[in-house]
């Protein structure tokens, strides 16, 4: 190997990473790449997400792959995915005391129905109020949810944990799941509807 170049990733990490990218996703959300933080394990790799309801964002995520060959303190195991939540609620929503319990049994029901085992999973939901004053006085005051968890996924194929993810994302919008007997479509990568952005 030339000096300096780095050695491939282990592959392990690789089929865990190459796992993030779902062929299927509901028409509401978007997802894309991210960089990755490169300060928190040897190997990480990231993704982001958008919940959409006509042209309104609703909701955006992201999910963070980490892996360490020797693991770290509280993972048990060598993996570990970091997710992030926000949306947008209303505000006698984000005053309900239940709302913080509630938020995060969105996140561990979903990675139960997506069979996505896991461990060690741990986290914080938020509740931000945001209030304009001076040139800023008249904007309207906004609430938020915001949810952060990490958790050790049992096995390699992340495929569940992403399913979940982007339901918990629905459900912090006021989008309901889908329901078992339905599928999701498979979104072209060449059709431009599919991506906002063009």
């Amino acid at each position: 190997m030339p000096l300096g170049e780095q050695p491939p990733p282990p592959a392990a990490f690789t089929r865990a990473a190459e796992s993030l990218r779902l062929s299927e996703v509901r028409p509401e959300i978007e997802l894309e790449d991210l960089p990755a933080p490169q300060r928190l394990a040897p190997y990480s790799a990231a993704i982001g997400a958008s919940v959409y309801r006509d042209d309104d964002e609703l909701a955006v995520g992201r999910l963070i792959l980490l892996y360490d060959p020797d693991g770290q303190r509280g993972w048990e195991g060598p993996f570990r995915l970091v997710a992030y939540v926000r949306a947008d609620m209303e505000p006698e929503i984000t005053s309900d005391p239940l709302l913080g319990p509630v938020a995060w049994s969105w996140l561990t029901e979903a990675l139960e129905a997506h069979q996505a085992d896991y461990s060690a999973a741990g986290g914080t939901v938020t509740r931000a109020v945001s209030e304009g004053f001076g040139n800023k006085a008249e904007d309207p005051v906004t609430t938020e949810l915001e949810l952060r968890a990490s958790w050790s996924p049992a096995e390699e194929d992340l495929s569940g944990h992403v399913a979940a993810w982007c339901d918990l994302m629905c459900l912090a919008a006021g989008i309901p799941p889908l329901p078992s007997d339905v599928a999701a479509l498979p979104r072209r990568r060449d059709d431009p509807e599919s991506d906002r952005t063009k």
